[in-house]
């Protein structure tokens, strides 16, 4: 997938609550706690785990109101319903492109959709501001697809944090682009970058890749920063996160200054405001950002009492097999990912774990198992909190309390999406 083609025992159990479910709170009466080890909301030491920087191993927490992972799903339909302006075919786009579009089944755009395009195909350099999964990535996709079939020789650069996401957006840029003569290469760490390389000979329309990659392409002079007039920054709060900024600062400086610019993020700071103010000129700002975490996603939490056995407790709920039935389980640490994957598979679930001890080929079977509906669970580590759209995850499980809160949303953004209801479980100790 990766390199470019061209064309297209007796066991405790666990005590019950008033909703008669397994240490759940139910949603009622709970006492709120904190956790971590001082320092407010400061940010902490230690790499991200499984990110293309390695494991965050045991970095210290922010304190977390144990409140904020609890929260009834809104099931009433009596909801704000967004009315788009548009409909993908009043677009002025190519009619190939609006007929692949009408293929996929996309007839009404996202809010991010809705807004951005028309601004993007009038070459504005823009910031959109959005939740995970609400379409951001069609958005930049389709009108740049738009630009390079009326101009064959442009070349756009599209930067992201994860070689999950980079692989996931060629994936979707191949889905719009059948027939079309669009070139791509997907450009991440943990492959062989030999077929990296060569696909770099040929003319690519669209470069897509981590920052870390990149750059070593760069280097070795396989990628000419001065032939790229578009850009795209994606998930760029999570490249600043991760500690990337240096090298998209770097990379950005050998861009044409006259280039077009666009910028999505999920949290707006002030780094990402200064980040704004350096790569982008008159940027028009898109934000159809909500609130942190999805009305459809009902989060509670799974309290484990004095003497119970964590794992006996997550067994109980995952043989719930009519309910668990495609389950996301996060850990913090790539050893506690990969322990708890072999156990699971030792009690008899169909199990598969993503961390960054996982080379590339092998982290990409697991997302197939697991997106195919070969897998029951995923475990993984926050390498899979951003940007991955999994369709039909029935549960979020939170087995290790996320480093950040933070990392809490966008960890159970991968369920609840599509409209669907999803449910997210944070294990209390």
């Amino acid at each position: 997938m990766e390199s470019n083609t061209r064309s297209g025992g007796p066991r405790s159990r666990p005590s019950f609550n008033r909703g008669g479910r397994p240490g759940f709170t139910g949603g009622g009466t709970y006492a709120p706690r904190r956790f971590g080890n001082g320092g407010g909301a400061s940010r902490f030491g230690g790499n991200r785990g499984g990110g293309n920087r390695g494991g965050r191993g045991g970095g210290k927490t922010q304190h977390i109101d144990v409140s904020k992972f609890i929260n009834k799903a809104v099931i009433t339909e009596e909801v704000e319903h967004f009315v788009p302006e548009h409909k993908f075919n009043d677009f002025a786009i190519a009619e190939n492109l609006k007929a692949n579009i009408a293929k996929k089944g996309y007839v009404l755009p996202t809010p991010i959709q809705d807004r951005a395009i028309p601004h993007v195909l009038r070459g504005a350099d823009v910031v959109g501001i959005a939740n995970t999964g609400t379409g951001k990535t069609a958005a930049f996709l389709i009108p740049l697809i738009h630009k390079i079939l009326n101009s064959p020789k442009e070349q756009v650069l599209v930067m992201v944090p994860t070689r999950e996401l980079a692989i996931q957006i060629e994936d979707e840029l191949r889905g719009f682009t059948p027939m079309m003569g669009i070139f791509s290469v997907c450009c991440v760490g943990g492959a062989n970058i030999v077929p990296q390389i060569k696909n770099l000979r040929y003319h690519n329309n669209f470069i897509i890749g981590t920052p870390g990659r990149l750059k070593d392409l760069i280097d070795r002079k396989c990628i000419d920063l001065s032939k790229i007039s578009t850009v795209v920054l994606d998930e760029a709060d999570r490249m600043l996160d991760m500690g990337f900024i240096n090298e998209v600062k770097a990379m950005m400086a050998k861009m044409p200054k006259e280039r077009h610019t666009l910028f999505f993020s999920a949290t707006m700071s002030r780094e990402i405001e200064a980040l704004i103010k350096d790569f982008l000129k008159e940027p028009v700002t898109i934000s159809v950002k909500t609130r942190d975490t999805s009305k459809d996603v009902h989060q509670d939490v799974v309290r484990v009492q004095g003497g119970a056995s964590k794992l006996d407790m997550l067994q109980d709920l995952l043989t719930k097999k009519d309910e668990f039935n495609k389950v996301l389980i996060f850990g913090r640490t790539k050893h506690g990912v990969e322990k708890l994957s072999v156990m699971l598979e030792q009690r008899g679930f169909k199990v598969e774990s993503i961390h960054g001890d996982k080379n590339h080929s092998r982290r990409q079977k697991a997302l197939s198992l697991f997106k195919d509906n070969h897998i029951q669970i995923l475990v993984a580590t926050d390498v899979a909190a951003r940007g991955l759209d999994i369709a039909g995850v029935s549960h979020v499980i939170n087995y290790d309390i996320p480093a950040t809160y933070e990392d809490y949303v966008h960890r159970i953004g991968r369920t609840g999406r599509g409209g669907k209801k999803g449910t997210a479980l944070t294990f209390i100790e």
